[in-house]
């Protein structure tokens, strides 16, 4: 990933990636400050392992002095792990030391299905048993936070589903009613950490842009902005880092409509146009934003270019540790975002 600011270019274009907090990336709706102005987490405190197995009393007895991982207090429920996004961060959760439960839910398609996770077999549930599943593993594993990585039109039922379970959950799915998710959480009193966009470093160049934007209005006044953003083909829509990118611009001066923002979905543009590596082409956030003065003797250029799902993994872990630790330490804010994990700046 890289940001890049330069002075006299060609006036080309360029590339985008996701957006950040729910519906207004800008403004935290609890308490309407800006987004600017909110920018880790600490590792929980281990607890004793929920299972222990051996064979043998040896073993038994190597298992006791083994020291017990990092993080192996808080256990995980990956919801649409069958997926790219979901997989990627139960594996990255693995690695960190986290616990997956044995059971996630996930589509009427995926259900049934047994995966495995590095010998960890999962078993996916669909809608018609979710809600007893989802309460019986909460009642099993009382440290559970849940993970949401599924599709857009499931994004309100499923936050519907965790608050009346009263599990904790990270929410990391895009669309659905964001207004109507931040009161049934709001309302059911149970902590969360919703963000549509779980990169930390793009949340912080989106953060910057903010201060920037705030501080500086107008100091682009006059400027033609071009975006150009490329992502997986089955990404149909602006993204919304770039729309929340695009704000600040217009907020700074900048001549823009959204309807501008040329889309890269064509594969083979992707590869010789934007030079997205090809073993990318199915996961990837290319964007760049160029702004040309009204003589077209100055250009900015500013992007950021994204390959696999690594960056968003690793972010949703830290999220989900954070919010372990809220829970555990019964902290009087219960709606979170990835600033609020930004802000700590104690992450892996």
């Amino acid at each position: 990933m890289a940001f890049l600011a330069r002075a006299s270019l060609n006036s080309s274009f360029t590339t985008r990636r996701e957006y950040i907090n729910l519906q207004n990336p800008c403004i935290d709706l609890k308490n309407e400050n800006t987004f600017a102005n909110r920018l880790s987490c600490r590792t929980p405190i281990p607890k004793t392992s929920l299972v222990a197995m051996a064979s043998s009393s040896a073993q038994s007895a190597a298992v006791v002095s083994t020291p017990e991982p990092r993080n192996s207090g808080t256990s995980i429920m990956v919801n649409g792990c069958a997926g790219k996004m979901g997989r990627a961060v139960l594996e990255a959760a693995m690695a960190a030391g986290l616990n997956p439960v044995p059971v996630a839910l996930g589509v009427p398609e995926d259900a049934g299905k047994v995966l495995d996770f590095g010998g960890m077999q999962i078993e996916i549930h669909g809608p018609s048993d979710r809600e007893s599943v989802l309460a019986s593993t909460f009642n099993d594993y009382p440290d559970l936070i849940v993970v949401d990585y599924t599709v857009p039109a499931a994004v309100n039922d499923n936050a519907a589903l965790y608050c009346k379970v009263g599990v904790p959950f990270v929410m990391g799915t895009t669309g659905g009613d964001r207004e109507l998710l931040y009161k049934a959480v709001g309302d059911s009193n149970v902590y969360a950490v919703i963000s549509p966009q779980m990169s930390k470093q793009v949340v912080a160049f989106l953060a910057a842009m903010e201060i920037m934007s705030e501080q500086f209005p107008g100091a682009f006044s006059g400027y033609d902005l071009k975006v150009m953003e490329s992502h997986q083909a089955s990404k149909l829509d602006v993204s919304g880092t770039a729309k929340a990118v695009i704000s600040c611009f217009q907020k700074l001066g900048a001549k823009f409509d959204e309807e501008q923002v040329q889309l890269i979905r064509d594969p083979k543009l992707q590869v010789k146009m934007v030079g997205v590596p090809e073993e990318h082409l199915s996961g990837h956030a290319f964007h760049t934003y160029h702004l040309t003065s009204p003589d077209g003797t100055v250009n900015f250029e500013f992007q950021h270019n994204v390959c696999g799902r690594s960056i968003y993994a690793e972010g949703t872990v830290d999220a989900t540790l954070f919010l372990a630790k809220k829970v555990r330490s019964k902290a009087d804010k219960r709606i979170y975002d990835m600033i609020d994990v930004l802000r700590k700046g104690n992450m892996r």
